[in-house]
């Protein structure tokens, strides 16, 4: 494919702004938020959801969710956390390794990691492998967070 193929013949028009936000269901609100709160992010808000607009727009039937918005410090990126009271949420497997199809890890670039693995340990993170050095550039690791979650920390190496 060309560079030619590849432009917006009207520039403008149905174009992407930003990623507004991630949503990950979980089954414990409380924790989940607690774990991102002590990550780093801030809470924004919360709010419970049903009805027929809603029901519509996740294609399911009697949905009523509670959601938490989480916030990166920066501003710009955003966590929606959901739990699901109707319909019940089917089981997914909360241990599933990193290579499973569908997304399911999110990365932060972070400060001090060893910090922030120390801050939540007590919220149940488990490293999902080791801390590792990629190159000369960052330390990466994988860790598991609430409902499976596998959340990524890097730190630029300066």
């Amino acid at each position: 494919m060309e560079d030619a193929d590849q432009r917006d013949p009207q520039p403008g028009r149905g174009t992407i702004q930003r990623m507004d936000n991630i949503a990950i269901v979980v089954d414990d609100l409380g924790a989940a938020r607690a774990f991102f709160v002590a990550l780093g992010l801030e809470f924004e808000g919360e709010a419970t959801v049903e009805g027929s607009a809603v029901d519509r727009l996740v294609g399911l039937e009697g949905v009523r969710s509670d959601i938490v918005v989480m916030r990166t410090p920066d501003g710009h990126g955003r966590l929606e956390l959901t739990r699901y009271h109707t319909p019940t949420s089917p089981d997914g497997d909360p241990r599933a390794p990193a290579n499973t199809l569908g997304a399911h890890r999110v990365m932060f670039a972070v400060e001090d990691m060893d910090d922030i693995l120390d801050r939540l340990r007590p919220h149940g993170a488990e490293l999902v492998g080791e801390v590792v050095r990629y190159e000369n550039s960052y330390r990466l690791c994988y860790l598991r967070g609430p409902a499976g979650i596998i959340v990524a920390l890097a730190e630029q190496i300066t």
